[in-house]
């Protein structure tokens, strides 16, 4: 067992820990943070994806004890305490990039992680920024549209 210490959607955390963990697996079945799905297991298809110290990972590939000094942001983060949806989230239930939800938090955050680098991002940007995450219900037009709405919106906050 090993404890880390880490800043989890603006909380100063501190965690005892297995060294085997994943961070998918610290942040599901441990703190209860089930916004941060498991999809394949093995960083295909992006379910997974948090935001580490401003970079978009798949939390399923990246061991907990490698958060320790870390920010991150998971999807719980995002909305306000009042319960207002962070513009990326609106955006996506506005713009229909919300079909069947299992994708959404990682479509979002990854999306995020790009807009709070380049709030300026092309098409083309957006496209490459979320190559690595799987929708099974849309044909992702609606998704691209979402984040793109999103820039005019706040979208990096």
């Amino acid at each position: 067992m090993t404890i880390i210490n880490f800043k989890l959607n603006n909380d100063l955390i501190e965690y005892e820990i297995k060294d085997h963990w994943t961070l998918l697996h610290l942040l599901r079945e441990e703190m209860g943070l089930i916004g941060t799905k498991e999809g394949c297991g093995n960083g295909e298809c992006g379910a997974c994806t948090v935001i580490v110290d401003k970079l978009a990972i798949n939390s399923c590939l990246y061991l907990a004890i490698d958060a320790d000094k870390k920010t991150i942001e998971t999807i719980e983060g995002l909305a306000s305490t009042d319960g207002k949806l962070h513009p990326l989230q609106q955006s996506f239930v506005d713009n229909g990039g919300i079909q069947c939800g299992f994708c959404s938090p990682g479509m979002i955050m990854s999306s995020k992680a790009l807009l709070d680098g380049n709030p300026d991002a092309t098409r083309e940007e957006i496209k490459h920024a979320l190559a690595g995450n799987i929708c099974r219900c849309t044909g992702y037009l609606q998704i691209f549209e979402s984040v793109e709405a999103a820039k005019h919106t706040g979208g990096a906050k």
